[in-house]
């Protein structure tokens, strides 16, 4: 508005509410401008907050059909066949491990007899000699 404009519309508020009206109908003009401009300051935060959660949900989206598809090209390169001679060569390696731990248990046992063996001949060996 440029200020002749707002000079009529003075004009024209002075010569229809009169002198005695005109600051209180001022008043509550700037009251409800006010108002105004509050709820529209409201209704940008909350658009501006809808457009962050939209952002926020699109970018989810993305991480999730970015973790989907690599998910589904490890299951294309790791076939049935695969998971199965995974499955057999870790069982065999399983079978050769414990196999592996009975043979050193029995020679545990055995180093403990030859080991008792000796302690009993050393005694003997001492109550000989005294």
């Amino acid at each position: 508005m440029s200020f002749g404009e707002i000079l009529v519309i003075l004009v024209i508020a002075i010569l229809v509410l009169g002198p005695e009206k005109l600051p209180s109908t001022i008043v509550e003009i700037a009251k409800i401008l006010k108002a105004i401009k509050s709820n529209i300051d409201e209704a940008k935060a909350s658009i501006n907050k809808e457009l962050k959660i939209a952002e926020l949900k699109d970018e989810a989206q993305k991480y999730k059909d970015e973790f989907s598809q690599t998910n589904e090209n490890i299951k294309k390169k790791l076939s049935f066949e695969e998971f199965d001679q995974l499955k057999e060569d870790i069982l065999n390696n399983t079978k050769e491990l414990k196999s592996e731990i009975n043979d050193l248990e029995k020679d545990i046992q055995e180093l403990s007899r030859v080991e008792e063996k000796t302690q009993k001949d050393e005694k003997n060996t001492q109550k000989m000699e005294s």
